[in-house]
């Protein structure tokens, strides 16, 4: 088989007459291949430059003419300009073109005309996709790899055609963040429309729909529990700092309807209260810290006591400081394929405070195991619990979507209105549920005496932070 490649500047005469002659060959000859390439004229002297050092060839004209090897792999053959290609035609098919002068010039501007149409056309397609953008911070961190490829899909959002993936990192390497880029590109996700790496926030946050802060305690000192207050206060300033930054940027540049969902280990009721502190103009429900990691390692623990599967435990509840004072609540807690007296079908299920009756291990040992899991996995892999992390991200953005029945429940941290007899103006986890893309405080929980008082010691303590 005979493949010609045939590029040239799109208001060529000659570029005309090659591609004539070629149509009439392709169509008498069963073999005969055509590839046409039209280049702007503004544009012709740059692809020329460019085609023809990444093949070592020599050419100054329009049109450029060459053959592909289809049968023998490699790169082209390359046969010249218009006299080139009417010789080897002439010679190998006693095929010859006897074109006017006038016809090529019209078939020149109609080339010409025929290429700014399809330009108009494929701006004006651009111009109709909407991608939805996606801002994520610390973007080389282990989270974020997890993440990126259950995150640009339709199970998270459902009624999105493209997305933007914007990725910042203010502590990391550009050549990282390319290398990042590219892996991502390379999974060939069908929403994803374009991938963008930032180290600095000269853009950052820039038409933001959503934006997921998976930055953590920025400290040279790794053994954070053994240090002094004069480190901690530094390590606090520098969250605190940057936090500020980020909220006055997601005010002057995110749409207003976006999504924050502020992640990690460290500070992460501060960090969001802080972001709020900074963004007057969009509407605090709109901002939310993650507690669902603290959620399903404590449904290990508890199905570990129980000998059961993870995903047989539901409706547990967080409260409090995420980062600090927590309490696990286990009041609308539920219990699925228990091996006990009592047995049902799939749907069937038990409270669990029903089944645990040993109450002393439930306040003592049983949130202190919690406490302790995410260390317990951290210490095993030599990293944090990264997966655990994006998962739960990804639970909390399908729910905030829609994609969740009424009555699951979730823990996220929150500004809270005064609700509980808490405090107004802090951020604490507790439990809601998502509704047609908006969350509301459940109501239907009992707050006992006990409870409150964890509740004030939290609150307490997230002021101090604060302070």
């Amino acid at each position: 088989m005979a493949k010609f490649v045939l590029a040239g500047k799109t208001d060529c005469p000659h570029y005309a007459k090659a591609e004539l002659l070629a149509d009439s060959l392709q169509r008498s000859l069963p073999n005969f291949r055509i590839h046409k390439i039209s280049i702007l004229p503004d544009e012709w002297k740059e692809w020329l430059e460019v085609t023809c050092s990444r093949n070592g060839w020599k050419h100054e004209q329009s049109p450029l003419i060459w053959r592909e090897l289809v049968a023998q792999g490699g790169k082209g053959m390359l046969l010249g300009g218009f006299s080139d290609f009417l010789e080897h035609c002439q010679g190998y098919y006693s095929i010859t073109s006897d074109m006017p002068t006038d016809i090529m010039l019209s078939v020149a501007a109609e080339n010409l005309e025929t290429k700014m149409n399809l330009i108009v056309e494929e701006q004006h397609r651009a111009s109709l996709i909407k991608p939805l953008c996606i801002w994520i911070s610390s973007a080389l961190s282990p989270t974020c790899h997890f993440l990126i490829p259950s995150l640009l899909s339709a199970e998270v959002f459902p009624h999105v055609s493209a997305i933007n993936l914007h990725l910042l990192d203010l502590d990391g390497s550009k050549e990282e963040l390319q290398q990042l880029r590219m892996e991502t590109e390379d999974l060939a996700l069908r929403l994803l429309h374009q991938v963008t790496i930032q180290t600095d926030l000269g853009q950052a946050f820039q038409g933001a729909d959503v934006i997921l802060l998976l930055d953590e305690c920025w400290s040279d000192d790794s053994d954070t529990e053994n240090e002094d207050e004069e480190k901690k206060k530094k390590r606090v300033k520098g969250i605190s700092d940057r936090y500020r930054e980020y909220g006055q940027l997601i005010d002057s540049r995110a749409n207003k309807e976006v999504k924050v969902i502020v992640s990690g280990d460290s500070c992460a009721n501060l960090r969001c209260s802080l972001l709020l502190d900074n963004a007057r103009s969009i509407d605090s429900h709109q901002f939310i810290t993650m507690a669902t990691q603290l959620e399903n390692e404590a449904r290990a623990v508890i199905a570990k006591k129980l000998k059961v599967k993870t995903s047989d435990i539901t409706d547990v509840i967080v409260w409090g400081n995420i980062s600090g004072s927590f309490y696990i609540d286990l009041q609308r807690a539920k219990v699925f394929n228990y091996d006990g007296a009592i047995k049902g079908p799939a749907f069937f299920s038990q409270p669990i405070q029903k089944i645990l009756h040993d109450r002393k291990w439930l306040q003592t040992d049983f949130q202190e195991l919690v406490g302790c899991q995410r260390a317990a996995v951290a210490s095993k892999s030599g990293r944090a619990a990264a997966m655990s992390l994006a998962n739960g991200i990804l639970a909390v953005l399908k729910a905030w979507n829609g994609i969740c029945g009424p009555d699951e429940v979730f823990s996220v941290g929150v500004l809270c209105p005064g609700f509980y007899g808490l405090p107004a103006g802090i951020v604490l986890s507790v439990p809601v549920t998502f509704t047609d893309g908006k969350w509301s405080v459940l109501s239907d929980v009992t707050v006992g005496d006990e409870l409150k008082e964890r509740l004030q010691l939290s609150a307490r303590e997230l002021k101090e932070e604060k302070e």
